[in-house]
C-alpha cells in the first residue's frame, strides 16, 4: 500500500481593537478577548470542521499533536481510504 500526502492550511490571525479609553479603565481586562476565542469561538470552529468531515463518506479525521501548544496550533489529519 502506498500513502500519498499533501497539505492544506487554514490560518487564523487573531486581532483585537481596543479603544484607548477602555485601556484606561481599571476594570477592563485586555486579555479577555483571548479567553473568548479559546473557550467559545475556537471550539465551535473545530467542531464545525469535524462535523463537515464526518458528513463526507470515506473521509476520517483526527487531531495530531506535534508538540506545539494547542493555543497556537491544532493539526487535523484528514485521511481518505479506498
Amino acid at each position: 500500500m502506498e500513502r500519498i500526502e499533501g497539505t492544506f492550511l487554514v490560518r487564523f490571525s487573531l486581532e483585537v481593537d481596543i479603544p484607548a479609553e477602555r485601556l484606561e479603565d481599571d476594570d477592563f481586562d485586555e486579555r479577555a478577548w483571548r479567553g473568548e476565542w479559546e473557550k467559545g469561538v475556537k471550539p465551535a470552529v473545530v467542531r464545525a470542521v469535524f462535523d463537515a468531515l464526518r458528513a463526507s463518506p470515506g473521509w476520517a479525521a483526527h487531531v495530531r499533536n506535534r508538540g506545539a501548544s494547542t493555543e497556537d496550533e491544532i493539526e487535523i489529519v484528514v485521511r481518505r481510504s479506498y
